[in-house]
């Protein structure tokens, strides 16, 4: 019988309040997340993971300032804040998030010279993560996904589920965006609707 799994994404301390790309409210999806996970079989996290030299990261671009966008071997690239460098505080998850149902945690940005907003797969869909092979393997054909960030990890995350073949659902109270223009996370969702999402609140899922 198919299985349906939860999908945390990016639930860390750099995209909190305080945090090196702090996403707006970004600690309040932490409570949904906790809630929701005791109504899944099955839940996984993506966690991003940055060497320090990592190629999205203005500082490592000399002139460059953050959310300027360059060529990164070949792909558009918004230059971050430096963030989630591995084994650094701001990588670790939340300190709030239930972390006992996670059954695996998928890296992700480990590349230097690609970044992965997706969970599935890096920027450019050279290489995978692992998550999509690892899911269907526990007989998973349907995901839903919350976290941060709504217009970036989120989206892509759900946008690359759905080109996967799986049916893919968004909690939309369980996620935050960065907004760097105003009305992103509105286009994002909405993108998201038009690729075969289906938008829901937590509050209607199901047991």
């Amino acid at each position: 019988m198919a299985k349906r799994a939860l999908i945390l994404v990016d639930l860390q301390n750099d995209f909190c309040p305080g945090g090196a790309l702090e996403v707006a409210h970004g600690d309040e999806v932490v409570e949904v997340a906790n809630r929701v996970q005791k109504r899944f079989e099955l839940v996984v996290a993506t966690q991003d993971w940055h060497p320090a030299d990592h190629g999205s990261f203005a500082a490592n671009h000399p002139g460059a300032e953050p959310y300027q966008v360059i060529d990164l071997h070949g792909l558009p690239q918004v230059l971050w804040p430096v963030h989630c460098v591995q084994d650094s505080d701001g990588a670790r998850f939340h300190a709030d998030l239930d972390t006992a149902r996670i059954a695996k945690v998928f890296p992700k940005g480990t590349d230097p010279t690609v970044d992965s907003y997706s969970g599935f797969h890096d920027n450019g869909r050279r290489k995978s993560t692992g998550l999509g092979e690892w899911l269907r393997a526990q007989g998973v054909d349907t995901v839903y996904v919350l976290g941060l960030a709504t217009d970036y990890c989120v989206k892509f995350t759900a946008l690359d589920a759905v080109t996967d073949g799986f049916a893919t659902y968004l909690l939309e109270d369980g996620c935050r965006g960065v907004e760097l223009h105003a009305g992103d996370s509105e286009a994002a969702i909405d993108e998201m609707r038009g690729a075969g999402v289906t938008i829901l609140d937590s509050g209607s899922i199901g047991s």
